[in-house]
């Protein structure tokens, strides 16, 4: 009997130091897994940090090309703007070169186109019917065709009235058919040379 009470006390003892030892292997676990989950959050925040900084220098980096872009675009619309008008000055120098040219040449072919009218006007009835009159006729023909289409246009002037900008009036004379202004006479004709006066007609006008 009271061998089997110390056995029953042993037994009751070791149940004990078990159930003790249970219960630090039990804090011991928690413990490692508070410290695991701390670990965890540490961690857990310290790349939260760094994606957050990451996530900075990439806005960063994205507003300064965004910025060269702008700033290289803009470079190009200037670079664009300046080689349109470059252009559009040197087509327009060009045209005045070319006009100014143009025009000088006109200016001494018109000498020649009077010399034909003055040759055509001075014939008698007789020289109109003769070979040379028409041949003299049709080569001024040819020439004045020749002159418009280089742009020369004869400003009308009889029987209009008198403008400054178009005729240049020499003389005048009493009128009571015609208006006060109005050309009578036409002395010398004027041309226009696409639009513009390069001789004005020399006229007489009433008064």
């Amino acid at each position: 009997m009271g061998k089997q009470e110390n056995t029953k006390h042993q037994s009751e003892i070791i149940d004990e130091t078990e159930e003790k030892e249970l219960k630090e292997e039990k804090v011991k676990e928690e413990k490692v897994k508070e410290d695991l989950d701390g670990n965890n959050e540490t961690v857990s925040d310290e790349l939260t940090d760094e994606d957050e900084d990451s996530k900075v220098d990439y806005e960063i980096m994205y507003t300064q090309k965004q910025e060269e872009l702008d700033e290289l675009n803009n470079r190009f619309m200037r670079l664009q703007a300046d080689f349109n008008n470059y252009k559009k000055r040197v087509e327009k120098e060009k045209e005045t070169i070319y006009a100014y040219a143009t025009e000088e040449l006109m200016t001494e072919l018109l000498t020649v186109l009077d010399n034909f009218d003055r040759a055509l006007s001075s014939a008698n009835d007789k020289e109109k019917d003769s070979a040379l009159y028409e041949g003299v006729k049709m080569i001024s023909d040819q020439f004045l065709v020749a002159l418009k289409k280089a742009g020369l246009e004869e400003i009308d002037a009889l029987n209009q009235k008198f403008d400054p900008n178009l005729h240049h009036g020499v003389a005048q004379e009493e009128s009571d058919e015609y208006d006060e202004d109005t050309i009578l006479q036409v002395f010398q004709k004027g041309y226009k040379l696409k639009d513009k006066v390069i001789r004005p007609s020399m006229v007489k006008i009433s008064k």
